[in-house]
Parts: C-alpha cells; structure tokens; sequence
C-alpha cells in the first residue's frame, strides 16, 4: 500500500496505532464507570469486587495488542515524499515498540498495586493508553506543532498518573511538582519553537533543515530558537540541571507508574530529540554540539556521585535513570548511525532491565509505598532466591556487565561516539559506569551477603502470573540480547537509515 498524504484516510492508515489506542482508552473508560466496576476501587480489601479491576487491565493489554498489529502492518505500506506532518517510517514504527512493550509491562506489574491501593482501574490503564498515544504521535512527527501536541498528550496524562494515588500525600506532592516544572520547561519549548519559525518560515524539521543548508535561515533567531528547545528537551529526559523533579517525583508517583514513565517518557523524548536534531540541525552541528558535549558530561557525572549516598531505592533508581540520561545524550552529541543506532537498542534494553528492577521493588514494598530502603533488602536473596537472582540481572544490566543488554548498549554508545573522535566523552562513560557498579552493587551484597533481620522477613512477598511472566520475559530477553545482539541491532540499523545525513557528527571536535 502507498501512501502520499493526499487525502485524509491516508492520515487514518498512518495514524491507526495512536488511533486504536485512544478508542481503546475511552471504550476502558466507560466500562470502569459502568456496572460492577463503577465502586471496585472502594471495595473491602480481599472481596471478589475488589478483584474486577484485572479485567480492565486485560481489555487494556488487547487494545495495545490491536496497536501492535497495526504498527506491524505499517511495515507494508510505503511512503511517497517526507513533507508530511506525520513520518510513516522504520525510525517511527521502533520506537513504537519500545513504547509498546513498556506500556505491556507497566500494566502486568500493575494489577496486584492496583487492587491493594484501591486505585480506579478504568481510568489507570486508560491513562497509560492515553500517554502511550501521545509518545506515538510525538516521535512520528515531522513538524515541530506535532510534537509538541504528542508531548501535552503524553505529559497530561502522565502528570494525572503521577498524583493518582489520592490517599498518598506523596502522590499529590509529587504530581503538583511534576505538572509546575513541566508546564515551565513547555513554555521553553514552545517559545524555541516560535523562534525556529521565525528564523526558518516553517515547522517541518525538512523544510527547516533545507532552509538552514541552503543559508536561508536567520541565525540570529536561529541561536536561541535551538538553545530553547534544548532546555525544553533536556526537562523531559531529565538531563542535569533540569533533573530537580525527577526523584522526589520517581519516589512519590505510584510504584508502576514510576517503573513505566522511567522508561517510556525517557524513550519519547529522546526519540524526538533525534528526530528534532539530526533532520532539522544537521547542518548547523557545530552550534549545538558544545551544549549536549557538556550537558552529557554534567548528567554522567553528577548523577553517579549523587547515586552513591542514596539510602531510598527508588530515589537510587531516579538518579540512576538521569545517569542513562547523560549516556544516551552521548549518542545525540556524536551525531552518527552507529550511535543512532546504538541509542534506539539502549533504550529497548533499558526499558526491560529499569522497569524489572521496578517491578521487584513493588514485590518486596508489599505491592505499596513502604518498605523502600536498601536496609529492607537484607537476606532478601535467600528468602526469595529467584527474585533475588533476577534483580541481580537488573540491577548488572543497568551497571554495564558483560553478559547483559545493558553491557552491550553501552558498548554501541562507545563505539558511535569514538566513530565521532569524543574520546573525553568515552572515558568519561567508562569512568562513571565504574562508580555506578557501587551503589548497583551494594543493593545485591545486602540482598545475599547479610542475613535477614527477623525470621521469616520476606516471607508475605507476593508476585501475580501477571508480573512473573513480566519478569521472566525481561530477564529472558536482556540476557539474550547481551549474548546475542546481532539481530537487535541490525534492526536499529535499518530504523535508522533514511533518517538524516548524520554529517555533523564527522566534525569530531572538542566543545
């Protein structure tokens, strides 16, 4: 099938992912408020009612199903020109994946928290579809409005899930501080926006990279219009010193929650950034090479130091998702296909090996918001050997050990950025992801190398079908992935090809 944008049910088939999964959000809507499900959220704890909200999350589970297909299909149909609002190509369909299977684990890991927390089921799942829409719009947008709508969809619809837990003053806390800051980093954004628009005549990344190439476009707009959007892109991927919402909003949202926005928000608004910067800025590399230089030097750095002193897991894991902000900001800075590349498979690896280490931390907080030191972690891993054993996977993926995704990840991170001759970037990688395996590390010394506390400590963990299956899919493939990455990567190659000319990153300058 071909299709060249020239009437409106072209959008339809370029669009029917988002699309089956904004009905399927309103169809779950209804359902929740109807019926038997209308007050399971208030029902006694251990009733049969309180249980009917797994049904919800089921229906969710097939809508994302229904997308899954529809983003396979979109492989057949082939796309005439690239001045389309909406880009229908590989760079687009995996992304989509990552989002997919991060909006898949989010909901299996959810279903035990959900019922113990009294959560409303209906609008829960629906927001994650909702917020899922959005990523899916923002990262196949050729125009910078698109994206820009993609990202409020995602951001609302993450802001309310941040503060869902209405019994939780955290919760609350969190989301109000999320919703500030993030509508303050918009307005950089947008602003960024208006100024490329004045500089270049236009919104669409191609045309604004023609303008810039041919020397049509004004860079006295041009210099701030970049260094806006920067701030407003660096907000959402949580880059230091735009990170201060990130852990007291990771250690306040809802523990499923957490592990899928760490995730799926971090793959969107990298994805776009790619997309924003190697199309539209190509051409004008050496602008904006000095400030990812240094803003990825900043956020390795800072954010590992800031790592070792931490006492709360999911504020160890918050600093250690802004320390994968600074080596995939790496990948940008070095502007090649082999860092490209190496960046869409960090972020699928991420994906499994951050939201598994989320999904046992809810295992050993009783499904709840207790229970979240490292101190709570003693003797955990002869209590529970298997779930001992798979956050050791994790927690080994996320620092860079051989035999995971998470060591091949960088290992493609590294090879795109000497590709590009950033030696002092490469060592500082090296060097931070050495001091991460300490505050990785002491996580799994206290789980097997201390006894348990008080007898039978670990003994109410309880781990659903759902999250075991969750788990043991995420272990599976990052070991797979770490042994054999062939397959993963040369699927990131061909994604990326087409997308941009990748010439600035041949600079290979110092900032």
């Amino acid at each position: 099938m071909t299709i060249d944008f020239s009437r409106q049910l072209h959008y339809v088939w370029a669009l029917l992912p988002e699309i089956i999964l904004c009905v399927s959000g309103m169809v779950i809507l209804v359902v929740g408020v109807s019926g038997r499900y209308r007050h399971a959220h208030m029902a006694a704890g251990g009733s049969i009612e309180s249980k009917s909200g797994d049904d919800l999350g089921w229906l969710a589970l097939l809508g994302l199903l229904g997308a899954a297909m529809a983003n396979a299909w979109l492989y057949s149909v082939t796309e005439v020109g690239e001045s389309s609002m909406i880009a229908v190509d590989r760079f687009r369909l995996f992304s989509n994946w990552i989002f997919l299977l991060a909006a898949v684990l989010g909901i299996l890991i959810s279903f035990a928290y959900v019922y113990r927390q009294r959560l409303q089921a209906g609008e829960f799942y629906a927001l994650i579809l909702f917020a899922t829409a959005g990523m899916m719009f923002m990262v196949g947008a050729r125009d910078l409005i698109v994206v820009f709508l993609g990202l409020e969809v995602m951001s609302i619809a993450v802001y309310t899930l941040t503060a869902f837990n209405r019994r939780d003053r955290k919760s609350a806390e969190g989301g109000l501080k999320y919703f500030l800051l993030g509508a303050f980093s918009t307005g950089f954004l947008l602003y960024g926006i208006a100024l490329v628009y004045g500089a270049t005549g236009s919104t669409n990344v191609a045309v604004i990279g023609e303008a810039i190439s041919n020397g049509e476009a004004s860079m006295g707009l041009l210099s701030p219009a970049v260094a806006l959007l920067t701030i407003g892109f660096a907000f959402k991927v949580s880059a230091i010193p735009f990170h201060m919402w990130t852990p007291d909003v990771y250690e306040g949202a809802p523990a499923p929650v957490t592990a899928w926005m760490s995730a799926a928000v971090k793959a969107a608004a990298f994805v776009a950034f790619l997309r924003v910067f190697m199309v539209g800025f190509d051409a004008i590399y050496a602008l904006w090479y000095p400030i990812l230089w240094w803003l990825a030097a900043i956020t390795m750095v800072g954010a590992n130091l800031i790592a070792l002193v931490q006492t709360n897991i999911k504020r160890m894991l918050a600093y250690s998702s802004i320390a994968h902000t600074g080596y995939l900001l790496v990948a940008i800075a070095a502007a090649n296909e082999t860092a490209a590349a190496g960046m869409l498979f960090y972020l699928l690896v991420y994906t499994l090996m951050n939201m598994g280490a989320f999904a046992i931390v809810m295992s050993v907080s009783h499904h709840s918001e207790e229970r979240l030191y490292i101190d709570d972690y003693v003797g955990f891993g002869w209590s529970q050997p298997l779930l001992g054993v798979f956050l050791t996977v994790f927690l080994l993926s996320l620092a860079g050990f051989p035999g995971t995704g998470g060591f091949m990840g960088k290992i493609y991170l590294l090879l795109g950025a000497a590709e590009s001759d950033l030696w002092i970037l490469s060592v500082i990688l090296v060097l931070t992801t050495v001091v991460s395996y300490w505050y990785y590390l002491r996580v799994a010394w206290v789980m097997w190398m201390k006894d348990p506390e008080t007898e039978g400590q670990h003994n109410r963990i309880i781990v659903p079908f759902p999250m075991r299956f969750a788990l043991l899919a995420s272990v599976g493939l990052i070991l797979y992935v770490g042994i054999f990455p062939s397959a993963a990567l040369e699927f990131a190659r061909t994604s990326i090809e087409g997308l941009g000319t990748f010439g600035g990153g041949l600079i290979g300058q110092g900032p």
